[in-house]
This record gives C-alpha cells, structure tokens and sequence, in this order.
C-alpha cells in the first residue's frame, strides 16, 4: 500500500502542546489569545478552513472572531483590529471575492499580526509553509541532498515555501504555467510539491518510484474535496503521498496558531514572563 503522510495525526500532538502553553498564558498571565479573521464572500473549500480554525481555536483555549466584510469596509475594519491590543493575529482570509482589494488588504495589516504570514517584513513564518516543513520533518524525510519541485507560484504556498527552503540551501525549482513540460521537470527529482488547486494536475506517470509527494492543492468537484493529484496515483505502492484529506491541512491550521500564541507570548513578556 502507498506510504501515507498522515497530518492530522502530527497535529493531534502539537495541539496538545498549544493547549498548555494557552492554558499558562489565561491562567498565569491573564493574557487571553485572540485571532481576527477578515473575509469577504462565500466559498466551499474556505468555508470549511474557517470551521476548521473556529473548532480548533475553541478547543485550545484561543479565541477566534471572524468578521464578515464589504469592499469599502474591508481595509477600515483591518487598520481597527490592527490598533486593539486585544488581537494578536489577524487574517485576511483568502480569496476575496473582489480580488482587486488582495494586495492592498493583505499590505494593511501589521508585520506584528500578520500570523499568515503573508505582509512584507512579517514576524512569522508562513501557515503553510511551515506545515510542510513540519509534515516531512516528522516523518523523518530529510531534504538535503534531494531535488525537490514545487508546482505553483501562489502567496499562499508555493512562493513562501520556496523562499524557505532556498534559504536552508535545499535544492528547489519552481513549475509553473511556463514550464515547457511538466512531465518531464517531474521525473527528475525526488520530492514534489503541488499547490495549484488544478484538479489531476500531476498525472501518475508523471511521479517516479520512492518519490515523496505533498498534495496542498485543494479544490471543489461535485460537492467534495480533490486535490492536485490525480487518483490513480494513491493506488501505488512504491511513493510516499499525502492523503486528500489529513495532509496538509490540519497542519496548516496548527500553524496558524502556533504563530498567534506567539504573538501572545510577547505580550506576557512584556508583564514579565520569562517562558512558558
């Protein structure tokens, strides 16, 4: 059977560590750990992320508050949450569904809060990009010496892991629409990593034996959730791949709030606290 990378079961633990360290900061320090998360219109897939971060929030102390925004309200409501020290971490959940505002909602919030990652000059590490790196991580796969491809160029993960692991010397290419044939770029390297959200993107011919793949493309079809990777690729039994559910994901959000107790934690170092 094909080897799985199981997230949710990392983050099971992660939690539990998350949970402490929250419950030290409410009951030590009175620091309550607060997320903002800004949005604008409805969608499937990001309606189930929000419900993820709320149920996950709750269940380790921290409090999450989610604001339903218009275009013209959207940029005043961030610059708010922005000056209440109540917010530690703030989200501008994406996409928008005027995505003209994307850049200019994400430029707004402050590098102190800005938990995604996402702002010029952040104080945190990308969501996404450091579950990837702690999903390989926990499961022992050592990336030096390997070729890795990511496919996709996105804000949300492909780009941010890709400066990340430039920046550990890791050796990474990047595939994209302008990548001549992606068949091919594929089957030379040793790690893949898509996150395009283009349903059966990577073909199975395309993945060669004991290749470790990451699937973080998420997309709606018929009402479930599919990723980058097409099926029949999960039926092999020589590669290591991630679930379609369970993968990334729950890692993701365990991300998250890592970066919000860290934002919380400076603000019980400033009453004092030396570590939690």
């Amino acid at each position: 059977m094909v080897k799985i990378l199981n997230g949710l079961e990392l983050a099971g633990y992660i939690k539990e560590r998350q949970a402490k360290q929250v419950r030290a900061l409410r009951q030590s320090w009175k620091v309550i750990p607060r997320l903002a998360i800004v949005r604008m219109g409805n969608h499937s897939v990001i309606d189930r992320y929000m419900r993820l971060k709320s149920e996950y929030g709750g269940d380790i102390g921290v409090e999450v508050d989610v604001y339903d925004m218009t275009g013209p309200e959207l940029l005043s409501k961030i610059i708010e949450l922005n000056h209440d020290d109540s917010v530690h971490g703030i989200i501008v959940q994406l996409p928008l569904e005027d995505k003209k505002l994307t850049d200019s909602a994400l430029s707004s919030v402050t590098p102190e809060k800005d938990v995604d990652g996402l702002v010029n000059n952040s104080k945190f590490t990308p969501a996404t990009a450091m579950a990837i790196d702690w999903l390989l991580a926990g499961y022992n796969i050592d990336l030096t010496d390997k070729k890795i491809a990511v496919i996709g160029k996105g804000r949300l993960v492909g780009m941010p892991l890709v400066k990340l692991w430039l920046n550990v010397g890791y050796d990474v290419r990047i595939c994209d629409t302008k990548t001549p044939n992606l068949r091919t770029a594929l089957r030379s390297v040793d790690v893949i990593v898509s996150a395009t959200g283009v349903p059966g993107l990577v073909k199975n011919e395309m993945i060669n034996k004991n290749v470790v793949v990451v699937d973080a493309g998420t997309a709606s079809e018929n009402g479930r959730i599919i990723g980058d990777v097409e099926e029949k690729a999960r039926q092999r039994d020589d590669i290591t791949i991630t679930p379609v559910k369970g993968g990334v994901g729950p890692l993701t959000v365990a991300a998250l709030f890592d970066n919000v107790i860290t934002a919380a934690r400076k603000i019980a170092n400033q009453k004092g606290q030396q570590d939690i």
